[in-house]
């Protein structure tokens, strides 16, 4: 073979080499091009975080003060049971491990180098800061009967989940059983205390009075933990609005008034039917028997509080109603004193 020749088939080959690198790049770019729209589409389609960092931090620490996440199982049995962590990539700077698999293994089963908390602030599982549904799933895992044997302990973190998950609506419920024990799933709460509970934050801040709003918050914390304390509280807290209302119209509160009779001398004297309704007589009476209905509202909220509620010294027979009770109570009594102090303040001078 020439020299000529020679020269000919390395220009030709070196041509098609710069080809074949430059149609490679420009696929490699495609590629990348191709799964930046693909990230977009789904961050686009992700569903938006209701449950706050807040929150999240809030079970972050209650998790992270003596109670392992992963429970009897090495952290990597656990993660194995929500992800897929063999498609999952490593993130040792050494490049030792191919998937987070064996780099959870390597870090926090063999060697144990990372902070027993690092889940949490790990980017592959963006617990702290992602979508509601892997943080509900990775939560309700941790009560799961392989997870944590231990049934008391299991509902005992529950409820404290729940305690926390409640200011953003979400809670971990019982959805089948496992040889008796319960497997948890995670649902919308339905929490029929809490609008009445916000009104009520909203007439307490108008109020700007520092009793007022402890005892809102009071109500809000006791609801879920402490039902005969919410109870209380509830009565307290319309037994305030009450007397609020006639002491700004003047109006002097006997020291010896019972608090079903203070209920109903707020409402006397308030014009809680509108005027409008005096041509409408069928109208006017419903109106009237539905606000003697609700002033009868302090005599069962009193009831309430003296047979379940705090503040009295109850037999060792007792027996505690349960928080749906105290969201009845909490809601009827809020929503009462609501009412009442929008139609104080509706009689206000402008």
């Amino acid at each position: 073979m020439t020299k000529d020749a020679i020269a000919n088939i390395t220009q030709i080959a070196t041509f098609q080499n710069s080809r074949f690198s430059h149609a490679t790049e420009t696929m490699d770019n495609f590629i990348v091009w191709v799964e930046s729209v693909e990230i977009m589409a789904i961050a686009q389609a992700s569903p938006k975080n209701t449950i706050t960092e807040v929150t999240r931090r809030a079970i972050i620490d209650y998790l992270s003060v003596g109670r392992q996440w992963s429970g009897s199982l090495n952290e990597d049995e656990f993660l194995g049971r929500i992800y897929d962590l063999k498609r999952m990539p490593s993130t040792d700077y050494r490049h030792e491990y191919d998937d987070a698999a064996k780099d959870i293994h390597k870090h926090r089963v063999m060697n144990s180098d990372w902070s027993d908390d690092w889940v949490f602030t790990d980017g592959r599982f963006d617990l702290l800061h992602g979508p509601d549904e892997p943080f509900l799933k990775f939560l309700a895992e941790t009560v799961h009967p392989i997870v944590r044997p231990d049934t008391a302990e299991s509902e005992k973190m529950t409820t404290e989940y729940n305690t926390l998950l409640a200011a953003d609506g979400w809670e971990i419920h019982p959805i089948k059983e496992i040889s008796g024990k319960a497997v948890f799933g995670y649902r919308r709460a339905i929490d029929s205390a809490r609008p009445h509970l916000q009104e009520a934050a909203r007439v307490a801040e108008a109020l700007s009075g520092h009793y007022v709003a402890q005892q809102v918050r009071r109500m809000q914390e006791a609801v879920e933990k402490d039902p005969e304390l919410a109870i209380g509280t509830a009565k307290e807290f319309l037994e305030t609005l009450c007397k609020t209302i006639l002491s700004e119209r003047g109006m002097d509160v006997s020291k010896n008034e019972d608090f079903p009779a203070l209920v109903k001398t707020t409402v006397k004297s308030l014009s809680v039917v509108p005027k409008s309704l005096a041509a409408q007589p069928q109208s006017e009476k419903t109106i009237s028997a539905l606000l003697g209905n609700l002033a009868a509202i302090g005599h069962q909220l009193a009831e309430m509080r003296n047979q379940s509620g705090t503040g009295h010294g109850k037999s060792t027979e007792h027996v505690s109603l349960e928080k749906k009770h105290a969201k009845l109570a909490v809601g009827a009594a809020a929503t009462l004193a609501v009412f009442l102090y929008e139609c104080h303040e509706a009689e206000k001078p402008a």
